[in-house]
């Protein structure tokens, strides 16, 4: 019984799982082409649902209230925009000289290049207490890793436009006329998303499994989720080093916003992205792989550190209480 709540909980883990085993004993329905043509309700229809989706269930008017908080937010968009994608880049120079799968290796750098998740940064940062951050980047693919597809720029910046910024903003117009019935019925957006990404794993794998030339190797594999651990724990501590610093300025809560939205990775816009960015390319599963691994290390980690994190953050709390003059 204990297990069934515990699937049920983890519906979305199950999913992928049940998703990617779809796809290998029957890739042909999902491939290009194949009965559920993913050219068109994937590319185009998948995406913009979940992009349209976001753009409905985003507060603005608690987006215009965070940001008062901007020494927080630089420091969140610093380490995710710049220093994030940059120190994969430079570990990924040491580890290109290794037997490690390349395609692999690229899928580390897509890692570096997401945006936190709404969902799980902002959940574990309330379950502690602490303050939220939100940031969104589509572009440093691009940068640090090109197209790699036969798609010219031109066509990817416009899909990228079409699909992902043109249904976010008619999700927010949508919202500001329903908002009243979204506050009372509260729609189940996040598995609404969650599903719709199923569906573009399956079809992704579908790719994979139809061609007979991609092979992955099972020690790639175990390095690759070795180093997602060890990059994870490593970023969340030196996150944690340099907003707890003497002179850093930020409260307990903004530490514990800092550790979790600075290392935390968005699986839903992450697969949608590089649907887009690497259309076509036969290796964009395996391009996708430490992302789908680094969704429920991240979430993993996140739910064992936070008795952790909390009870350093009250403490830290009556610690400034203690200290701060009486008047």
């Amino acid at each position: 019984m204990r297990l069934l709540e515990r699937m049920r909980k983890e519906w979305f883990m199950v999913g992928i799982v049940l998703a990617i085993a779809g796809a290998k004993l029957k890739p042909s329905i999902g491939v290009n082409g194949g009965p559920l043509k993913p050219e068109i309700t994937v590319s185009y229809i998948a995406v913009s649902t979940i992009f349209f989706n976001s753009g409905l269930s985003l507060k603005t008017e608690e987006l215009t209230s965070a940001l008062v908080h901007i020494k927080l937010h630089l420091f969140i968009q610093i380490f995710t925009l710049a220093f994030f994608p940059a120190a994969i880049w430079l570990f990924l120079q040491l580890l290109s000289v290794t037997p490690i799968n390349e395609w692999l290796l690229k899928g580390l750098q897509t890692v570096g290049c997401m945006p936190p998740p709404v969902s799980s940064a902002v959940i574990l940062t309330k379950a502690v207490g602490g303050n939220e951050g939100i940031i969104i980047t589509p572009l440093l693919l691009l940068l640090f890793l090109g197209s790699s597809s036969s798609v010219p720029f031109t066509s990817i910046f416009s899909q990228l436009f079409m699909t992902v910024v043109v249904p976010l903003i008619i999700g927010q117009i949508v919202r500001r006329y329903i908002k009243d019935w979204l506050e009372r019925k509260k729609p189940p957006f996040g598995a609404i998303s969650s599903s719709v990404l199923l569906m573009i794993i399956y079809t992704t794998f579908c790719d994979t499994f139809s061609n007979p030339n991609i092979d992955l190797d099972k020690f790639s594999l175990v390095l690759i989720l070795f180093i997602i651990f060890s990059i994870q724990l490593s970023f969340m501590l030196l996150t944690f080093i340099f907003s707890t610093r003497s002179n850093s300025g930020f409260t307990p809560a903004d530490t514990v916003a800092i550790i979790f939205c600075s290392t935390h990775k968005s699986l839903t816009l992450g697969i949608p992205m590089l649907k887009i960015v690497f259309a076509g390319h036969e290796h964009l599963s395996l391009i996708s792989v430490p992302l789908l691994i680094y969704h429920p290390v991240q979430i993993l980690l996140g739910s064992v550190l936070v008795p952790t994190i909390k009870s350093w953050m009250v403490s830290r709390q009556k610690g400034v209480k203690l200290t701060r003059p009486t008047v």
